[in-house]
């Protein structure tokens, strides 16, 4: 039976951003909550996109994807040590996709490898200027 998973373009947390032109610069944990820094790129019709410079060609904004009340973090399916050591041992990289899986689990693949993250409802949130 297939999997019932639920592409990043079908969630409400990442309307008018394109995942797949955005960049993983660093995962960490604070208060059970899993945080990482993205560089993420933001379409036309996002309430805060902004016309690129002339040097520029996108709009990229510095932000923090959320995922509150982490339970679980595993790479590859391998068993880790802590939620924690876990996310401090993930390289940066695009992100190639992220999905809602059933259950409440969210898979997010990239050059850092197949993360499956056990949380709730990722938040993001955009940095300041």
């Amino acid at each position: 039976m297939a999997n019932a998973a639920t592409d990043w373009r079908k969630l409400r947390e990442f309307a008018a951003v394109d995942l797949n032109k955005s960049f993983i610069l660093s995962w960490h944990v604070e208060a059970e909550t899993l945080m990482i820094d993205v560089d993420v790129f933001l379409m036309p019709e996002h309430p805060f996109y902004e016309k690129p410079r002339p040097a520029e060609k996108v709009c990229i904004r510095p932000a923090i994807i959320e995922f509150s009340y982490c339970e679980e973090l595993t790479v590859d399916g391998a068993e880790s040590d802590s939620i924690s050591e876990t996310a401090a041992k993930l390289g940066h990289g695009a992100i190639e996709g992220l999905q809602r899986l059933e259950g409440g689990r969210y898979e997010i693949a990239g050059a850092y490898g197949t993360v499956l993250v056990a949380a709730e409802r990722p938040l993001l949130r955009l940095k300041g200027p």
